[in-house]
C-alpha cells in the first residue's frame, strides 16, 4: 500500500537550505531514481525560490497528498501553507518559529493517517524555535511526544555503516553518568526491531563498542566496559538478539570490522558519528526508531550562509528520501 503514497517533506528553517535542496532533489529525480514526495511549505516562497535558482523547476500547489502522484513527474508539488512573514536566505525570523512546527505537526498526522508514507524533515534552527518557546531539545524528542512513544532512538545511517549511540546530545561528563545497562539493552533491542522491520534484516548483528580505549582493557583503563557494557550485552544476548561487545571502537570501522555487522551500539555521539561522517559525509541518514511511523532526515544543519545560493548539495536528503521510501516497503 506505501508504494501508492507520497512522502511528506517539511520546510525546515524558511531561511536555511531546506527549499534549496528539496528543488536539487526534485530536478535529480529520475536519474536518483526518487518516489514522489511533496513539500509543505510557502508555494509563493518556494516559487520565488526556484526563479531565483533554476527557472527550469516548476512549483504546483497542490490541496491534498494524493495530488502529488499525478504531477510529481513535471513539478515540485508544494502542500501550501503560508509563512506570517516574508522569508530571506540567510535571516531567520522568529515570526516564522510556528509555520515550521506546524509543518511538522502535518507531516505526522498525514503519515499516521494512511495519507503519506513517510515523513522526511528538513532541518530546523533550533534557537529561533527555542526563542519562540519550542519546549523540545530537538526534532526527534518532539516526534517522541507526538507520537507518544515513551522510548525512541536515533540512527545515523549510510551504505557503509550504521550507527547508534545510546547517549547523544550531552557533554561527555554527562554522557558517561548517564551510561546505563538499562540504556544500552533498551536501545539495543529497539535497534534490531527496526532492523529487522525497516530495513529487511532477518537476523541483525550488533556490535557494541567499549567506553574506554581498548573497551577498559579488562578492567585497567576504566571499570564501565566490565561494569556496564559487558552486562548489557549478555543481556541483549539472553534475549535472542545477536550482540558481541565490548570491542575496542579504534578497530570497529575498518572494512572488514564493518563486515562483520549491521550496526554499531556507541556509546556517545562522538563515538557514533565521527566513523559516519568520515565515511560518508554528504550521504548520512538521521533515522528515528521506535515511532509508529517512519521519520527520517538530512544528516546536517540549517547551512544560512549557503541559503539561496545554489551551493548546497542534496545529496544527503536525496538519501533521506531513498531510505524513507524503502523502510516505508519494508514495513508496508
Amino acid at each position: 500500500m506505501t508504494k501508492a503514497l507520497p512522502l511528506a517533506l517539511t520546510m525546515g528553517e524558511p531561511a536555511g537550505i531546506g527549499g534549496d535542496i528539496a528543488l536539487a532533489a526534485w530536478r535529480r529525480r529520475k536519474t536518483a531514481d526518487l518516489a514522489p514526495f511533496f513539500l509543505i511549505d510557502d508555494a509563493d516562497r518556494v516559487t520565488r525560490l526556484a526563479d531565483r535558482l533554476d527557472p527550469g523547476v516548476r512549483i504546483q500547489p497542490i490541496d491534498h497528498p494524493e495530488q502529488a502522484l499525478a504531477c510529481f513527474d513535471d513539478a515540485l508539488p508544494v502542500l501550501h501553507r503560508s509563512l506570517p512573514s516574508p522569508s530571506r536566505p540567510g535571516i531567520t525570523d522568529p515570526a516564522n518559529a510556528q509555520a515550521v512546527i506546524a509543518a511538522i505537526e502535518e507531516a505526522v498526522r498525514l503519515t499516521r493517517s494512511g495519507q503519506a508514507a513517510a515523513v522526511v524533515t528538513n532541518p530546523i534552527h533550533k534557537k529561533v524555535l527555542y526563542d519562540a518557546g519550542f519546549p523540545f531539545p530537538g526534532h526527534t524528542e518532539f516526534l517522541a511526544a507526538l507520537a507518544e512513544s515513551p522510548r525512541v532512538v536515533m540512527m545515523l545511517a549510510a551504505p557503509q555503516l550504521k550507527v547508534v549511540p545510546v547517549t547523544v546530545h550531552l557533554p561527555l561528563r554527562a554522557a558517561i553518568a548517564a551510561l546505563s545497562i538499562d540504556e544500552i539493552v533498551d536501545t539495543g533491542i529497539l535497534t534490531a526491531k527496526a532492523l529487522r522491520e525497516d530495513f529487511g534484516i532477518s537476523s541483525p548483528r550488533l556490535a557494541v563498542a567499549g567506553l574506554n580505549p581498548h573497551a577498559g582493557e579488562n578492567g585497567a583503563m576504566g571499570s564501565e566496559d566490565e561494569e556496564i557494557v559487558r552486562p548489557a550485552v549478555e543481556s541483549l544476548c539472553r534475549q535472542g538478539i545477536d550482540a558481541f561487545g565490548p570491542l575496542a571502537a579504534d578497530t570497529m570501522f575498518h572494512p572488514r570490522a564493518r563486515a562483520g555487522y549491521d550496526a554499531a551500539l556507541c556509546m556517545y555521539h562522538d563515538q557514533a558519528l565521527i566513523p559516519l561522517k568520515t565515511l560518508d559525509f554528504d550521504g548520512g541518514v538521521n533515522v528515528t526508531l521506535g515511532l509508529p511511523f517512519i521519520r527520517t532526515s538530512p544528516d546536517h544543519g540549517t547551512a544560512l550562509d549557503l541559503a539561496g545560493s545554489g551551493r548546497a548539495h542534496p545529496d544527503s536528503l536525496i538519501a533521506a528520501l531513498t531510505m524513507a521510501r524503502t523502510m516505508a516497503d519494508h514495513r508496508g
